[in-house]
């Protein structure tokens, strides 16, 4: 129905928003076809939001659909699938905007086939092909490049003179091959396997200028894919333009936006090279004069050191040091030889004093017979037998007259020099 309005009596934006919102509703569902270029999933939430864009005019469309609808398709969607949705139109009076409410969706065109080079891929992915891990690092100079390529072609051209220009020197061995039509996936196998054959190559290029969707086909072939993946030389991938992204991006060792850029990756500048080795130079340069300065700094502090500026210098303490410790050594020295001394005059007078010279020297003398044996009593003794008197500075022979025996001795007195006395005269 409509609204009856006026300058004096407007209709509130609720009021005309709703109004809008029943006379969408009334609508019927629509079978609309586009492109698909946004899908975004949220987790927790049952509904995908999506953006369907029209071909030819600058024109889009939000779509809501159900996650159940997305997940029942037999391959994934993915951006850019031309896809055509069975939808009702539906407004939304809080946000004031209008989506279709989708509730089927079929796969047409290139989108049926997005979607299968998709599920091929997920599928080589679950099998490992794609591991970084079995990714290769491309040679710092290749000695020959491998190029797999059309004949006379844009991209052999861009990859050769691009090659050369950064590195003149570089070699290629150039394979030529069917880059799109049915021939293309056997006769591109058949170059990277006699290219991996040949020792001398160190990297492989497959290059293929832009096309469409179905010329670019070749180069997701399963065939392919595992040929690619078994080869042992390192391959460099540069089909079509960035937007371009066939499965064989994904397997080789290294992806190259274009031809050109495959180029610039398998061969150095040579202009770079120079200016790194000069500036590498020049910083070795400076480095070696950083330590041969410091290393005579070094030198330097050493010289400038007292005992190197002038070894005598320290040589006037440690004489008088020596000198100290010669005179301490000497008095000590001196000590012991004075103790030493003293030590041997005691022993000395010990011994003279334990020595029978010097009982002799006392006045005490020994009795011998004419053999010289000891006489230490009168029993052997005899009137008139000959005998020698042994005094303290010499001998006397004499002779016995009589011999007396001595008198008893009382042992309380034990006076040694009374015995000595009786001895003596008892045997004169």
């Amino acid at each position: 129905m409509a609204i009856d309005t006026s300058p004096e009596h407007p209709a509130p934006v609720r009021q005309v928003a709703q109004a809008i919102a029943g006379w969408i509703d009334r609508l019927g569902a629509v079978w609309v076809e586009g492109q698909l270029t946004q899908l975004s999933r949220r987790d927790g939430m049952s509904t995908v939001f999506m953006t369907l864009r029209d071909k030819v005019a600058d024109l889009s469309v939000t779509l809501t659909c159900p996650r159940t609808v997305i997940d029942s398709l037999p391959t994934p969607l993915v951006h850019g699938a031309h896809i055509v949705v069975h939808a009702k139109p539906s407004f939304y009076p809080n946000r004031g905007t209008l989506s279709l409410q989708v509730r089927e969706i079929r796969l047409v065109g290139e989108g049926e086939l997005l979607a299968r080079l998709e599920r091929r891929r997920q599928l080589l992915a679950a099998e490992g092909l794609f591991a970084p891990e079995l990714k290769r690092r491309l040679p710092f100079l290749p000695r020959t490049v491998g190029l797999v390529t059309a004949q006379n072609s844009a991209a052999e051209r861009d990859v050769l003179e691009n090659a050369r220009r950064r590195w003149p020197g570089v070699r290629f061995t150039v394979r030529h091959a069917a880059m799109q039509g049915v021939n293309a996936t056997r006769e591109v196998m058949a170059a990277v396997t006699t290219l991996d054959a040949d020792d001398s190559v160190d990297v492989i290029v497959v290059a293929r200028g832009g096309g469409s969707l179905e010329d670019l086909l070749p180069f997701s072939d399963e065939a392919l894919i595992r040929c690619v993946h078994q080869l042992t030389t390192p391959v460099v991938s540069a089909i079509g333009h960035e937007p371009d992204s066939p499965i064989l991006d994904l397997v080789a060792d290294v992806r190259a936006s274009t031809p050109t850029d495959a180029a610039k990756l398998v061969v150095p500048d040579v202009a770079e090279e120079a200016q790194r080795v000069l500036i590498l130079r020049e910083r070795g340069r400076h480095c070696l004069a950083q330590l041969v300065d410091r290393e005579q700094q070094r030198l330097a502090s050493l010289r400038s050191r007292p005992s190197l500026a002038d070894p005598r210098s320290g040589l006037a303490g440690r004489i008088d040091d020596v000198v100290a410790l010669r005179d301490r050594s000497r008095r000590c020295l001196g000590h012991s030889l004075d103790r030493a001394t003293d030590d041997l005059a005691h022993q000395l007078a010990r011994v003279r004093a334990l020595s029978p010279l010097a009982t002799l020297r006392r006045g005490y003398a020994v009795l011998s017979d004419a053999d010289g044996q000891a006489l230490s009593s009168i029993a052997t003794l005899e009137p008139g037998q000959d005998i020698h008197i042994r005094v303290a500075d010499g001998r006397i022979g004499a002779s016995t007259t009589r011999v007396e025996p001595a008198p008893l001795v009382d042992l309380d007195t034990d006076d040694a020099d009374t015995t000595d006395r009786t001895s003596q005269g008892g045997s004169r």
